[in-house]
């Protein structure tokens, strides 16, 4: 199980940020897209380490074309020495036509056609192969060498895709190298709709189980010295929570456990603004459901235990203004 760190979104801050993580031991860095290019972020973060891989978490796939996400990923790949993967989501259609100016059609269907799309064109650059890719969605069939970058000895990164739903996970196991699970998932709903999704997509591309695949998420952790800090973090946990369930796209994980009917109450408590009393609504049963509590001691070795056999790495998820100084405690306890 590896153990990563995700990296603020403060620019000036990235660098120390990153070598931080590095120092501390964590074996991955991801940087989001939300204000910055998470590929500047990402650069910067390589720059100031050395043996820590560093990915997007998640880029926006629908916001680029399979040639510049192409470009982006082998030049990281060969500046990182290896050490990118490109991780890519969808967003939501609102985003992608309004934010973006894009296209937004057939979400799943085109992230796969997006993907084969720059595994073409990587082709074409490492291993010399005519660029000739035709789909419903991206055409790419030009490419002289004056615009090739030669081959390098990293060859292209690895691709992780984030999804929730049972398509775009099927996709990710037939097209991706690697699974983000959403932060809000339960390890009843993972194997019983993400795994069996992820594994009908590697039937699609020839293969029999998820060895070599990688399944990366954020996990709850719900963490505190004493019994204040444990309360902090009960009660931001248990909002967090509340905000994702108020959302119809989740209803699916609550709908496994029995818990679908507190969808539709969350969510109008969320239109009327009664953010605090959505998170009386989360039970201890749903809150120790969705993630581990306790000790550093108790929720390190907790979680190990939760998702081993599952993930093969994570990063700590807190949804409260932790003390710093809890999580090399965490970390250390998950060893």
């Amino acid at each position: 199980m590896k153990i990563d760190a995700n990296l603020s979104d403060d620019l000036a801050a990235t660098p120390a940020g990153a070598a931080r993580i590095e120092k501390e031991g964590y074996a991955g860095i991801w940087v989001g897209e939300t204000r910055h290019d998470p590929f500047l972020q990402t650069l910067q973060a390589t720059n100031a380490t050395s043996t820590a891989s560093v990915g997007t978490s998640i880029a926006i796939a629908f916001a680029r074309t399979p040639m510049t996400l192409a470009y982006l990923g082998y030049d990281l790949a060969q500046y990182s020495e290896g050490r990118f993967i490109l991780g890519l989501g969808s967003q939501i259609k609102p985003h992608i036509e309004k934010r973006f100016s894009m296209t937004w059609s057939h979400p799943a269907a085109r992230m796969r056609e997006l993907v084969l799309a720059t595994r073409a064109i990587w082709d074409a650059w490492q291993n010399g192969t005519k660029l000739a890719f035709r789909g419903d969605f991206y055409t790419h069939t030009l490419m002289t060498p004056f615009f090739a970058p030669s081959p390098h000895p990293y060859g292209p990164p690895p691709v992780y895709l984030a999804g929730v739903g049972e398509g775009m996970t099927e996709v990710a196991g037939e097209v991706a190298d690697g699974f983000f699970v959403h932060p809000f998932s339960t390890k009843k709903y993972l194997e019983e709709v993400t795994v069996p999704a992820l594994l009908r997509g590697r039937a699609k591309a020839g293969k029999a189980d998820l060895d070599g695949f990688a399944i990366a998420g954020p996990s709850f952790v719900t963490v505190g010295r004493t019994e204040e800090e444990l309360a902090a973090a009960v009660f931001g946990t248990k909002k967090q929570i509340a905000f994702y369930a108020s959302t119809p796209a989740y209803k699916a994980v609550l709908d496994v456990h029995g818990w679908g009917d507190l969808q539709p109450e969350l969510t109008n408590l969320s239109k009327r603004g009664e953010w605090d009393g959505m998170a009386d609504l989360i039970t201890d049963e749903i809150l120790h459901t969705f993630s581990v509590v306790g000790t550093p001691a108790e929720v390190g070795k907790g979680l190990i235990a939760k998702i081993s056999g599952i993930y093969t790495r994570t990063a700590f998820y807190d949804t409260w203004k932790a003390d710093p100084a809890l999580w090399p405690l965490l970390l250390d306890a998950t060893r």
